[in-house]
């Protein structure tokens, strides 16, 4: 973990946020209701056992940059039965976080939410942090033309459709390959990571090996980070 130093983010003028264990952290354990519910997904649409369809989900994850994009490039899902499927899960997992909505609404600029999850998704989360209100877009999966992170098309139609100069602007991720186009386009990087680096964590697939030079700044709290941001 390293502390930001307050001065090299005072030209920031737009603080992009991924969402899934980023705006909410990783023992929110939220996202593992997602996942169950894309295996079960796979398994009907593909008529696959359990354990079949997990390993498809994985690998389709790895290969494609999401689940839905492998079943729409390989199998012709339908994007929208698929992500009101999996995304119908309990919000109430998630706790409020007041400290961390006050610390994104002190940065000064403009606050997105650019997520590989839809909008109806994005919203519901944040709402239930407690913190919807302080960004001014979410852009979700649909926005980018259904091309999930880390592709540059994606990257690219999000800062053409807000106007946003990548040397002022910070994009906060919990996966390091998700920071390497930002990195590329001038943005200042910080790769969130779950506090003592919980060993469910570091599944295979889920692994970023050799993504150092892409991550400026590694921290396992948001929150704090931003408090330190916003101190000067």
């Amino acid at each position: 973990m390293n502390k930001p130093d307050p001065t090299e983010f005072e030209h920031v003028r737009s603080w992009v946020f991924d969402l899934d264990n980023t705006l909410y952290p990783h023992d929110a354990d939220l996202f593992s209701q997602i996942d169950v519910l894309m295996t079960t997904y796979v398994s009907e649409f593909l008529r696959l056992s359990r354990e079949d369809a997990r390993k498809l989900q994985k690998d389709l994850y790895r290969d494609h940059g999401t689940t839905l994009r492998g079943l729409m490039d390989l199998y012709n899902v339908d994007p929208d039965d698929f992500l009101q499927k999996v995304h119908d899960i309990d919000y109430s997992w998630l706790k409020p976080n007041p400290a961390l909505g006050e610390a994104i609404r002190s940065l000064p600029g403009r606050k997105f939410i650019f997520t590989n999850g839809n909008r109806s998704h994005a919203e519901k989360a944040a709402a239930q942090l407690g913190i919807l209100d302080q960004f001014e877009d979410i852009f979700d999966i649909v926005a980018a033309g259904l091309i999930p992170k880390p592709a540059k098309e994606s990257y690219e139609a999000f800062v053409a459709l807000h106007g946003i100069a990548g040397p002022d602007a910070v994009m906060f991720e919990d996966l390091a390959r998700n920071l390497a186009i930002p990195k590329q386009l001038g943005m200042k990087t910080v790769l969130i990571v779950p506090q003592n680096l919980e060993e469910t964590y570091s599944e295979v697939w889920e692994r970023d090996l050799g993504r150092e030079d892409e991550v400026d700044y590694v921290t396992d709290d948001l929150t704090l980070f931003l408090q330190t941001i916003n101190s000067r």
